[in-house]
């Protein structure tokens, strides 16, 4: 069989997509890792060559996208993006928009991204760090969408029972939890988180 010839003057195709296509997509696979990892172990316990096996990369790669590992875990650490898609839904309907959200992150990508702070370390920077970065990002910009008396202590309320549905859910396993559909339990919980949202 011969080879298929291009004719002269036509532009050649790039075998391959761009390369920055393929570095981003990197850096959101080491990062999705290293926030895996998170949250289900201390920060200390972790290592670049746990997020690199499991991002399906090499640590040396990881070194060259975010320098080193405090580095990588200074962008882990900030909860403003999951934040945002937590948050991302009028206040009427955000108690069960939450409650899915917990859910369909544990059962789409292995891991609920408020799930983190349960593993901050009790001492040092980087629980200091997570401990901040949470409370800014996740309760206080909750509480700065509430009306009505005492918002701060109503939006950790809210966090507080999210946490409690993600480790019954994600650590502790409820089998019932487990194979129930999303939609359901935000109809039975949503309604707990609502009340203080809008009490």
């Amino acid at each position: 069989m011969s080879a298929v010839s291009t004719p002269p003057g036509t532009p050649s195709v790039p075998a391959s997509a761009p390369a920055r296509r393929d570095a981003e997509a990197t850096k959101a696979a080491i990062l999705r890792a290293a926030r895996y990892l998170l949250a289900r172990h201390a920060h200390a316990d972790i290592t670049l060559k746990d997020v690199a096996e499991r991002a399906g990369v090499s640590a040396p790669l990881i070194l060259k996208y975010f320098g080193n590992k405090d580095s990588l875990f200074a962008r882990v650490m900030s909860f403003d993006t999951d934040a945002a898609a937590l948050l991302d839904a009028p206040l009427d309907d955000l108690g069960r928009h939450m409650v899915r959200h917990v859910l369909e992150s544990q059962r789409d990508r292995g891991a609920d991204p408020l799930l983190r702070i349960a593993f901050a370390p009790l001492h040092g920077d980087h629980g200091d760090i997570l401990r901040a970065n949470f409370r800014a990002h996740v309760v206080d910009a909750l509480a700065a969408r509430l009306t009505g008396p005492d918002p701060g202590l109503r939006a950790e309320l809210a966090v507080a029972q999210l946490i409690g549905l993600g480790v019954m859910y994600g650590i502790a396993r409820g089998p019932r939890l487990r194979d129930s559909e999303a939609a359901d339990i935000a109809d039975r919980y949503g309604p707990a988180v609502q009340a203080q949202l809008t009490p």
